[in-house]
């Protein structure tokens, strides 16, 4: 073990005996009573020492026996030491590619903090190399969230579209202006490639990229090997009021996906959908006719594109908001997390853009199997993804 305080955690001393780690509320922790030799030990703890030579430090100190183990008990339960040998074979290979640590180093930062165990942090960010997700949508919020995902280290990042690149698609952190006039497939791929943390590991081109509006369409080999589809479909009205025809595929196949888009002036982000455990599309559909029977009618009316503007309305800085917030409900679902987008969906609009909670419960007339279950009982589904996600 070398062990090292977490060098995300700012400290500072808040009296001659007490040191605090963190500032923010949620992780702030205070450590006490620390005298003079206890807080010169704690400047040693930087990753370059064993614990012989921590012991051998401590006794040069004046500090008795056992009180190297002591410090290093507390500071661990408190979630406040790193080790940076820690974390499996995954993370250890990663610690020898130095160019792709070094980009994903405030990342790090981020999961150790998060993960207070040592060497959690590592361990996730060396997991998400062997994940794979597929994004359906191209326009501002689809690219921006695959920029997103593949900078952030993700292994696999793939996206399907139609069409080619317009004006409106183009988004700081999104398809470039250079894009205009070209597939929207091939410049998204082009904007993974030139984002990626890591470099991509060569896979066979996807056979003919689907047409419209980037929405979810059925068909085989959508869930080979898929750790998480996200749509974001350039129409909004496809992730608000979602097909649940066309999420079929993912349903049979337990293929968790997530929903994110812009319609009008609302941005949303979720639900989550993992197949068997929480509400679905078809979930949704159907509670909201429960409630509105007017609905269906509407919905149907909305789908068939009669009156569709020809350039639906997609504010560029609420855009950027929910692609921001769908990649970070990704990371987390991939880091091994249930993110608050399971079983909800998440609405912000202009002006004032405060984010709000709307829960999708399970419907017992939907054929998905998540209907039925008690509040708080625990799923297949959700337990199963979760295992696997962490794993």
């Amino acid at each position: 073990m070398h062990p090292m305080l977490k060098p995300a955690l700012r400290r500072a001393w808040r009296e001659r005996q007490s040191v605090q780690f963190g500032v923010t509320g949620a992780l702030a922790v205070t450590l006490g009573p620390v005298d003079t030799a206890t807080g010169t030990l704690l400047d040693l703890l930087d990753g370059t020492r064993g614990l012989p030579l921590l012991r051998a430090e401590a006794r040069s100190l004046g500090l008795p026996d056992g009180h190297l183990d002591a410090l290093l008990g507390r500071l661990t339960a408190a979630g406040l030491l790193d080790d940076v040998r820690a974390g499996g074979p995954e993370a250890e290979a990663l610690r020898h590619r130095a160019p792709v640590l070094d980009r994903l180093r405030p990342d790090l930062a981020a999961l150790s903090v998060v993960h207070p165990e040592p060497g959690g942090g590592l361990r996730r960010l060396a997991a998400r190399q062997a994940t794979h997700v597929q994004i359906r949508g191209a326009g501002r919020v689809g690219a921006s969230v695959a920029a997103l995902l593949s900078a952030s280290g993700v292994g696999r990042v793939e996206v399907l579209d139609g069409g080619h690149t317009e004006p409106w698609d183009v988004a700081p952190g999104g398809l470039p202006a250079a894009a205009v006039g070209e597939r929207r497939d091939a410049a998204a791929r082009r904007l993974v490639r030139h984002t990626a943390a890591i470099p991509a590991r060569r896979a066979p081109r996807p056979g003919s990229a689907p047409q419209g509006d980037g929405t979810a369409e059925g068909g085989p080999g959508h869930a080979a090997g898929l750790s998480l589809v996200v749509l974001c479909p350039r129409d909004g009205l496809a992730a608000h009021a979602p097909d649940p025809a066309a999420a079929r595929d993912w349903i049979a196949t337990g293929t968790p996906h997530l929903y994110a888009g812009v319609i009008e002036s609302t941005g949303l982000v979720g639900p989550l959908v993992l197949p068997g455990g929480t509400a679905c599309a078809g979930c949704l559909e159907l509670g909201r006719a429960d409630r509105d029977p007017g609905w269906p009618r509407l919905v149907a009316q909305w789908r068939s594109g009669g009156r569709r503007a020809p350039v639906p309305a997609c504010d560029l800085s609420l855009a950027s908001a929910v692609a921001g917030t769908a990649a970070a409900h990704a990371l987390s679902f991939l880091d091994g997390e249930l993110p608050a987008c399971v079983g909800a969906r998440w609405e912000t609009s202009m002006p004032l853009l405060e984010w709000r909670p709307r829960p999708v419960a399970p419907h017992d007339d939907c054929d998905c199997g998540a209907g039925g279950k008690s509040e708080g009982q625990d799923t297949p589904g959700i337990a199963r993804s979760h295992e696997t996600m962490a794993g």
